[in-house]
Formats: structure tokens, C-alpha cells, sequence
């Protein structure tokens, strides 16, 4: 990779990322239907305090990634992150395979999706791992706060 594209790379790890935490933490904090149903489900699985648990995702999920996209906290964000993604894998996702396309059946409308396996578990923890290594990288407030500072290069 040339040496000037590099400091771009992981840009588009911070806004798919990002956006994606913000996508399925937005319906757990502003709709009381998604946080009762997210509620309900940690509640089923047996997670200790369900209702402020269901509080603290959302809130990691959506803040943490309206700040993936920002560039800010990023080494935060993605350890937290992969906490969340460890718990869901664990609790969730192990007993259904590795598989995120999960065929049970077809229909006469088409196939039956059972739940997801780990796979995008495994992506989102890849992919903290990466901006955990590589900093925020270009546009983001990591870098803009590092450069002010003076010392560039630690979130670079």
C-alpha cells in the first residue's frame, strides 16, 4: 500500500463501523417499543439487570458509534465495543454456528431465516481490533486533539 493511502485506511472501518453501532443502538434508546423488546430479550437470556443493561448497550452502541464516525475515543469505543460483541457472541450467537445466513426452510415466499450465527460478531471484533492498532487515522477528533497537542503521530 503507498505510504500516503495508509493513513486513510481506517476511515472506512470508522464509518461502517460506526454507523452500524448507531443503526442498532438508536431503536434501544428513542423507541420505547426497541428498548422494551431489547429489554425483554436480555431479561429471556438471563443478563443480570436487564432494563439498565438494556440502557448501557444502547447507549455504547449508538454514542459510541455516532463517535466512531467523529473520530473520537476511538481506542474507547473499540474496546468497549468488543466487549459488547464478546457478550452477544457468548450469549447469543455461538449455539446457531458461524454462519450469519441462517436457511431453515423455504416457503412459498422464499427462505426462513432462523438466528444469525458469530460471523458479524467475529467482523466488528476484527474490525475494533484494527482501529484499536491503527488509531482514527485522517478526519477524525483523535487526530485534530493529538495534532493540537503537538504529538501527531499517537493517534494517527
Amino acid at each position: 500500500m503507498r505510504k500516503g493511502w495508509a493513513e486513510y485506511a481506517s476511515l472506512p472501518l470508522r464509518l461502517v463501523l460506526g454507523f452500524g453501532f448507531a443503526f442498532h443502538g438508536f431503536p434501544k434508546l428513542f423507541s420505547g417499543q426497541g428498548h422494551a423488546m431489547f429489554t425483554g430479550m436480555l431479561e429471556s437470556i438471563g443478563v443480570p439487570a436487564a432494563g439498565l443493561m438494556s440502557w448501557v448497550v444502547g447507549f455504547v452502541e449508538f454514542f459510541g458509534g455516532l463517535a466512531l464516525i467523529a473520530g473520537a475515543f476511538v481506542a474507547i469505543v473499540s474496546l468497549l465495543g468488543t466487549v459488547n460483541m464478546l457478550v452477544a457472541l457468548f450469549t447469543v450467537h455461538v449455539p446457531h454456528g458461524f454462519n450469519f445466513m441462517n436457511i431453515q426452510g423455504m416457503s412459498e415466499s422464499g427462505p426462513i431465516f432462523g438466528m444469525p450465527g458469530y460471523e458479524v460478531n467475529l467482523l466488528y471484533i476484527a474490525g475494533f481490533a484494527a482501529l484499536a492498532l491503527a488509531g482514527a487515522g485522517v478526519w477524525s477528533v483523535d487526530r485534530w486533539l493529538a495534532e493540537k497537542r503537538g504529538g501527531g503521530a499517537i493517534a494517527s
